[in-house]
């Protein structure tokens, strides 16, 4: 999600809050049901932003009796269908038609709903997220019995020195208990480690300390906009939330994804390599994985020194893998250096990559030529001015000479392919499938060439499988060894 200083954002207060939901369920025609929707939505997303459902699966909503509980029903509702295991508190049921058709849903889904004298004590065993959608801005008054109760578990659950310890706490909106303007004002209130805004941020929001702050609910329209001046961060994309503030610094070494994926076994896997790599590259396309031709493609040169970068894969056949480039680049250079070079492919969301090694050669002039003229007129006109790896003083040097050729060209006449431009393809000599797997035990194999009866024939190998994370950053550089 994109951040967005905090400071730049506006924050409401109580009337403001209330006036703009008068506003937008009256003449802007909104339902409450149809903010309600939204506005669990945008709980949903954010949860999901931040806590994986690898290592936070099972989460408690806690939810009041008004509209704030009704966000934390139809939250529950989307948590589920993200793969998460939602428990859901509700012990002041509102008899309106909207509330019990949300529990009627929750209740199709096989949701449970857990009574409060059924909660432990202490929550951090059973669950590894809880929501607090008690009590929003609206809110006026003293906690009354169970919420009272309720807000002093969470209480006591968000003061545990060690938050590795325990389910972090999310609340919507108003962290419950807190007064809507001047925050947490005994300093005994809930700490919550995020912070869900809807509409806007309110003025609490200002005492917010927790690490994870954002904003959802993207209904606002201009003229709320407009007449109260707020102003709000651009929602990313299609997200239906977004971060305020700044995203806190992270522990690299506690990043770690436990995998689930089917086992890649010996007896699945097709025998020619090029037949396995179509397989799973057309599964990714098929996916929707952006970009799923994107390869690192690392290059080494006569001294021994390696250098990768991402290149975009535009041809695989029998013979290989084909990439265009710059012939005065870098790589190009390393490759006259040095034929031997590999690939990879990594496709996070299926939990797969694809190692290939092998050695380079440009193809036909005439094979460069048909791609060239292949591509958008933009891109010819930008393969001409790049002149890859060259030191350039500006970006506007670039702009300026493809402005000019743009002018060139305006007549829409044939753009001649630039000489210094063209592929390359890798034809292999291994490859290697890639499945991650729960505990790190992936599954990894091996193709390699053997010669048997006179004809080379792919071999099968399993190899033990690890994916290495960085701990640390070493200045010295890694210890490289200059042949792939």
């Amino acid at each position: 999600t994109a951040a967005a200083a905090a400071a730049e954002v506006t924050h409401l207060s109580q009337r403001d809050a209330a006036d703009i939901d008068e506003q937008l369920m009256g003449p802007l025609g909104f339902s409450v049901d149809q903010l309600m929707e939204l506005a669990g939505l945008s709980v949903a997303t954010a949860v999901a932003e931040v806590y994986k459902l690898s290592e936070h699966t099972r989460v408690l909503i806690i939810c009041g009796p008004g509209n704030n509980g009704g966000d934390g029903l139809v939250a529950a509702r989307h948590l589920y269908h993200f793969g998460y295991k939602p428990f859901v508190c509700y012990p002041k049921r509102t008899a309106k038609p909207l509330y019990s058709g949300l529990v009627t849903q929750l209740e199709s889904l096989a949701i449970p709903f857990v009574p409060v004298e059924d909660l432990p004590q202490d929550l951090s065993g059973q669950y590894d997220i809880v929501i607090d959608a008690m009590f929003g801005f609206s809110f006026h008054g003293t906690p009354r019995p169970p919420f009272d109760d309720l807000i002093q578990m969470l209480v006591s659950l968000s003061v545990v020195g060690d938050s590795a310890k325990r389910p972090p706490i999310v609340s919507v909106d108003i962290p419950s208990g807190w007064h809507v303007e001047e925050g947490d004002v005994s300093g005994g209130g809930i700490k919550p480690d995020m912070l869900v805004s809807l509409t806007a941020p309110k003025l609490c929001a200002k005492k917010f300390t927790g690490p994870h702050h954002f904003l959802g609910g993207r209904f606002v329209p201009p003229p709320i906009s407009s007449k109260y001046g707020l102003e709000l961060p651009p929602y990313p994309g299609t997200s239906m939330c977004v971060r305020i503030g700044k995203v806190p610094s992270v522990d690299i070494s506690s990043l770690r994804e436990n995998y689930i994926s089917p086992e890649l076994l010996e007896n699945q896997v097709m025998p020619n390599p090029f037949d396995q790599f179509r397989s799973w590259f057309d599964e990714a396309v098929t996916a929707g994985l952006r970009e799923p031709n994107a390869m690192a493609l690392t290059t080494v040169n006569k001294a021994g020194k390696p250098s990768s970068r991402m290149v975009l894969l535009k041809g695989v056949d029998k013979q290989g893998f084909v990439w265009y480039t710059n012939y005065g680049s870098q790589k190009a250079h390393d490759l006259s250096e040095n034929s031997n070079a590999a690939l990879l492919f990594y496709w996070n969301e299926m939990n797969r990559q694809v190692r290939v090694e092998g050695s380079v050669q440009k193809v036909s002039e005439e094979e460069s030529e048909k791609y060239f003229h292949s591509r958008p007129r933009g891109s010819q006109l930008g393969a001409i001015v790049s002149k890859q790896s060259t030191v350039i003083s500006g970006r506007e040097v670039l702009q300026q000479a493809y402005k000019e050729l743009e002018q060139k060209y305006s007549d829409g006449s044939f753009i001649p392919k630039p000489d210094y431009w063209g592929g390359y393809r890798l034809t292999p000599n291994l490859f290697e499938f890639w499945q991650g797997q729960q505990s790190r035990l992936h599954d990894r194999l091996q193709y390699s060439q053997r010669e048997v009866g006179g004809s080379t024939e792919w071999h099968i190998q399993r190899k033990a499988g690890y994916m290495r994370r960085i701990s640390r950053f070493n200045a010295a550089g890694p210890n490289s060894r200059g042949r792939l």
